[in-house]
């Protein structure tokens, strides 16, 4: 399942262009805001694919049924970039456990990189329903690897995935290795750059959250 909001008229839109406008993007507070809002957005269209469990609820008057979801929730985010849209899903589900991935792309002279993995720490994904944020998902191949990686901590019981951005290439590429995975995206674009940028995108999701990357 390919959930793009950009094909339906909500405030998400709005959230998008903000985080594509070069000029607003000098705020790097706005910035963060706009996919910490992005992933509360994407967060609660999820909430209506889960299981849900009917329980009591005592007020001060008497007692009321409510139905709450039974899922367990695994919020998972590749660093640094997904931090804000993970916080966004956590706003949401506040009781959920998290998993973080820390990943980079390995340039190599001829144009080429490879993606290597520092660091996970993640809890175990046996019969979880898995949410990995990342705001860009441009060759697919950094989400790929994570997801690999996080197969060793169990199987969940489903897999949705939150990007702000993914490009066409990226998009097919994630559905062709992990077809039973839904997809949730603020918008999609056609083009990658030789050195696999989306276009237009938004630039360095990271960068534009945290400052510029510190030099090597």
């Amino acid at each position: 399942m390919t959930i793009n909001l950009s094909e339906q008229h909500t405030i998400a839109n709005k959230y998008v262009a903000q985080l594509r406008d070069a000029e607003i993007q000098k705020d790097q507070m706005r910035f963060r805001r706009n996919l910490e809002r992005l992933g509360e957005i994407m967060g609660y269209e999820i909430s209506k694919k889960l299981r849900y469990k009917t329980i009591e609820v005592e007020t001060p008057l008497g007692v009321a049924n409510a139905t709450v979801p039974s899922d367990r929730i695994v919020l998972a985010t590749i660093l640094r970039a997904g931090l804000p849209m993970h916080q966004g899903l956590l706003n949401i589900y506040d009781d959920a456990d998290n998993a973080f991935v820390s990943a980079y792309r390995r340039h190599h002279k001829d144009g080429s990189f490879e993606i290597k993995i520092d660091y996970i720490s993640c809890p175990n994904l046996e019969g979880c329903t898995l949410i990995i944020a990342d705001p860009m998902l441009a060759t697919g191949a950094s989400m790929h690897i994570t997801l690999k990686e996080l197969e060793t901590y169990g199987k969940p019981a489903s897999i949705h995935i939150i990007t702000a951005i993914a490009s066409s290439n990226g998009l097919d590429y994630i559905k062709r290795k992990h077809p039973n995975c839904h997809i949730w995206m603020g918008d999609l674009d056609d083009e990658l750059t030789a050195k696999s940028y989306i276009v237009p995108g938004l630039g360095d999701a990271g960068d534009l959250s945290y400052g510029s990357k510190l030099q090597e």
